[in-house]
């Protein structure tokens, strides 16, 4: 069937389907992850669309690296430093339901240790990108977004950690090496940074979210070539560049971070799509759709009930509040999509576990968007607060 088609025309209605309708559909509540990754689904199952794609595989690469920088370029340590506490806490807490969900998990399937820790990691670690691109469509407030967004971010640096020895401890020596090779390219990027503030920007204007592009595309390539795909040098880089941003004009800062939001936002469908491709009839059957239901049953209540307990412990926040913090940390998505990819790659995991996480992360995505208000109705909300304020000022009676 698709053969018949000419390319040119293929690719534009491919580029439609995954730039508009995923945001048309955003008004019924179905978030752009799972449009795109239905599609690639039917795409590759029922219309044999191939998953090899050179031009597919390309882009959804950059739309993956952008998501990851942008989530590193939007870590802010000072503010983790001034609730350091806390998200320590939080952070500890997440170690240890990572370290028994490993044993549970290598109990009830009999997995060894590193692909039971992997597929811990996909049940239980939010992905920071997609949930800070989604942030402004929750109706979330200020003080929410800082907790969800420093929570998220420090859960995932500690994931990235795991994910790093967990890839690389085969042996000591590929463990050191690899390690030393991160480091190496941590400390050479600011270098990096510097020489393209001082010596490049000036003499190219509006260059800066190409270079930054570049670098986080050959960080990534770098880091896959170690063995622990794109998103850790894509994620090395953001964090990297903050120094660069602060070098910058104001203007120039916020017009590349808001350059990269924008080509994250536009070409991470493409990842999503590129990720449905690989999806075959056999990771989808009764037994799957049954994991899924059991890792949905089990890990977001449990999820949700280590935020609720730790704010209230530490905050004496009521449960209400605490689960608008909860809530939008929930999907996993790209993070357990790239943890199944590497569990069916190099640990030939069973299809019905790669298929039960494929069901759970559409089901932790679908969500927070059901769940949530809609930016719409706290608008109209915060409006009315705004009029019964200066109807009744001063008196704090609000509305007769």
């Amino acid at each position: 069937m698709l053969e018949q088609i000419p390319g040119e025309v293929a690719y534009l209605g491919l580029l439609f389907g995954l730039f508009v309708v995923p945001r048309f559909l955003q008004r019924y509540r179905i978030p752009t992850a799972v449009t795109a990754l239905s599609f690639g689904a039917v795409a590759g199952m029922g219309l044999g669309f191939p998953e090899s794609d050179p031009t597919v595989s390309v882009v959804s690469t950059l739309g993956i690296v952008a998501l990851f920088l942008f989530a590193g370029l939007d870590v802010n340590v000072v503010e983790l430093r001034r609730e350091r506490k806390i998200i320590i806490e939080h952070v500890v807490l997440r170690v240890v339901a990572l370290l028994l969900s490993m044993v549970a998990l290598s109990l009830i399937f009999d997995l060894e240790r590193r692909p039971s820790a992997l597929v811990a990691l996909a049940l239980l670690t939010p992905s920071t990108g997609f949930i800070l691109d989604s942030l402004s469509r929750w109706g979330v407030s200020k003080a929410e977004q800082f907790w969800i967004r420093s929570k998220a971010i420090a859960t995932e640096l500690v994931a990235l950690a795991v994910l790093f020895i967990v890839l690389q401890s085969t042996s000591p020596a590929r463990l050191g090496l690899s390690f030393l090779a991160i480091v190496a390219m941590v400390a050479v990027l600011p270098v990096v940074f510097r020489w393209l503030a001082r010596a490049v920007i000036p003499h190219a204007p509006n260059s800066e979210f190409g270079f930054l592009l570049m670098v986080a595309a050959a960080a990534a390539i770098m880091t896959r070539q170690l063995g622990v795909y794109y998103l850790v040098g894509a994620f090395a880089v953001g964090m990297a560049a903050q120094e660069f941003r602060r070098k910058l004009s104001i203007a120039a800062s916020e017009r590349m971070f808001g350059a990269v939001e924008a080509f994250a936002t536009l070409f991470v469908p493409v990842y999503f799509f590129h990720a449905g491709l690989g999806l075959q009839r056999e990771d989808l059957g009764l037994y799957a759709l049954g994991l899924g239901v059991a890792f949905t049953l089990f890990a977001i209540p449990f999820r949700l009930a280590l935020v609720v307990m730790h704010r209230r412990y530490r905050l004496g926040e009521a449960t209400r509040e605490s689960l608008r913090v909860g809530v939008p940390m929930l999907p996993t998505t790209v993070f357990t999509l790239v943890l199944a990819e590497i569990l069916r790659e190099r640990f030939q995991i069973d299809p019905a576990i790669f298929g039960g996480l494929i069901v759970y992360t559409f089901v932790n995505t679908v969500i927070p968007a059901v769940v949530m208000r809609s930016p719409a109705v706290t608008e109209f909300h915060d409006d009315i607060l705004v009029v019964e304020h200066e109807l009744a000022p001063g008196d704090g009676q609000g509305l007769a």
